[in-house]
């Protein structure tokens, strides 16, 4: 379980092919921290700590991970949301996210607003998972949703998120993760069943 709150903005060393999976290399200033068989959120997307050097670890992420995430698109040197999992006796300072994407969403917007910035994403397909003024993780962040259409939403960033995440290089037509919320899913799947 993680918060959708990132520890660190860190960078892809390398990226190899290994059948339909990638092996993903992070440069990293956590590696004395972690450990092989640790998970840990990479753009919001839970992946196993499976090798570990003083500066560098790997994970793999595999083909179904690829086909529902911006996984497959990185590239090295790009910027990468960490997050490592929560403890049990830490605050729950973000909402409770599984690093379990679903999908993504195209970035439609950006709007610099004196000091925040306005985040406009576009869904490829219509969803009731997403509340105004509930929570959505975009990218490993836990954000507030608001202006929520069919398939449209929006996020505000405040100025210490933008610094502090890759949301500073998102660009018009980018894709983000978005993981929907575990309790929406949860009553989705009960509504459905009682159908």
């Amino acid at each position: 379980m993680f918060t959708g709150i990132i520890e660190k903005v860190e960078r892809v060393s390398t990226i190899t092919k290994e059948g339909s999976n990638i092996r993903i290399r992070i440069s990293s200033t956590l590696c004395p921290e972690l450990q092989i068989d640790q998970s840990i959120a990479h753009n919001g997307v839970c992946l196993t700590v499976d090798d570990l050097r003083p500066d560098s670890y790997d994970v793999v992420a595999v083909e179904e991970t690829l086909k529902k995430t911006n996984l497959s698109s990185l590239q090295s040197g790009d910027s990468i949301n960490i997050e490592r999992c929560m403890k049990l006796n830490d605050r729950l300072d973000g909402h409770m996210v599984q690093g379990h994407v679903d999908t993504f969403a195209k970035v439609a917007s950006i709007q610099e607003n004196d000091g925040s910035w306005l985040f406009h994403f576009q869904l490829k397909e219509k969803t009731n998972l997403i509340v105004e003024k509930g929570s959505v993780c975009l990218n490993g962040v836990s954000l507030t949703a608001f202006d929520v259409q069919d398939k449209s939403f929006s996020v505000a960033i405040i100025p210490y998120t933008y610094e502090h995440t890759n949301f500073k290089h998102l660009k018009t037509g980018d894709k983000v993760n978005i993981e929907f919320d575990i309790i929406g899913k949860y009553v989705q799947r009960m509504l459905s069943n009682q159908a």
